[in-house]
């Protein structure tokens, strides 16, 4: 490892240990929902304006394979853990703005340092960008997390089940071919593969993500048939994908994972909806 990848794990380690902290100081269900939820927020935005548009590049020198999937892994420390963890301080402990400034201010600076030393390059974006955006994200995930300490019906169940499980169904799409360059999406929207693969990756797990909430939320006579059906459309799908020439797999497990893993995230969305149906089970303090 060169001094790259020591700035990003180092970053990542410190998030990891504070939102640690956070949930043990809690020990409420709700804080995980809520990180999940504001990890989510951060992947949408950063698939606009990093993945689509362009506006940045990270540059951890962790993937000696391909440039742009070693800069989805500097992506990750960003949105994965820092920018999110803060917001799950914030919202747990209802931060006022002195806080919320503070936060601004720090995430700013290591922008500016990683800048400054060649480890993230600015294109078209700004750092004032980040932190008008930041204004925005920081007061949401308060109110968010307000909502969450109530039992949840109707829209507000369907979108914050949808908030909380795409970030592991995207991540999980996403880290095979990242690190194992196990399947390529061609559909022929950018010229770099990676770039092509990213971006309808984004697509891809968005569908298997609503595909995973409409599932939990029909009522089924027998519950075995919602396995069934995601096992058989998820199959369909990628079939129907290589069948058109925009999905290429290289290896012999590839559609194997794709295919079998969402299962996995079924039952962990059932898990998460049941949470959010019935509260949380343990009442947290809200710091005014």
């Amino acid at each position: 490892m060169n001094y790259n990848t020591y700035y990003y794990l180092g970053l990542s380690t410190l998030g990891v240990l504070i939102l640690t902290y956070v949930y043990f100081k809690t020990r409420s269900d709700r804080t995980i929902l809520i990180f999940l939820t504001m990890v989510e927020i951060a992947y949408l935005i950063e698939a606009v304006t990093y993945i689509f548009l362009g506006a940045y590049q990270y540059h951890p020198q962790i993937l000696k394979h391909n440039a742009y999937y070693d800069s989805h892994m500097g992506a990750l420390t960003s949105n994965l853990i820092t920018v999110p963890v803060l917001a799950t301080c914030v919202a747990v402990f209802q931060l006022n703005w002195k806080w919320i400034v503070i936060f601004i201010g720090l995430l700013a600076g290591i922008e500016w340092i990683f800048v400054e030393i060649n480890i993230y390059t600015l294109f078209w974006w700004r750092i004032e960008y980040t932190s008008v955006g930041l204004i925005v994200y920081f007061p949401l995930a308060k109110w968010l997390y307000r909502r969450l300490l109530h039992p949840l019906r109707g829209f507000y169940h369907f979108m914050f089940l949808f908030l909380c499980i795409a970030p592991l169904s995207g991540t999980a799409q996403f880290l095979p071919f990242m690190l194992f360059s196990n399947r390529d999406y061609l559909p022929g929207w950018f010229v770099n593969p990676a770039y092509d693969t990213s971006a309808f990756g984004v697509v891809y797990y968005l569908c298997i993500s609503l595909l995973l909430v409409v599932l939990t939320k029909v009522h089924w006579s027998h519950k075995r048939m919602k396995y069934v059906a995601m096992v058989s459309i998820v199959l369909v799908l990628n079939v129907s994908l290589k069948i058109l020439g925009i999905l290429h797999s290289h290896v012999w497990w590839d559609t194997w994972f794709y295919v079998l893993f969402p299962l996995v995230l079924l039952m962990i969305t059932e898990n998460i909806s049941n949470r959010l149906l019935n509260g949380p089970l343990i009442r947290t303090k809200v710091i005014t």
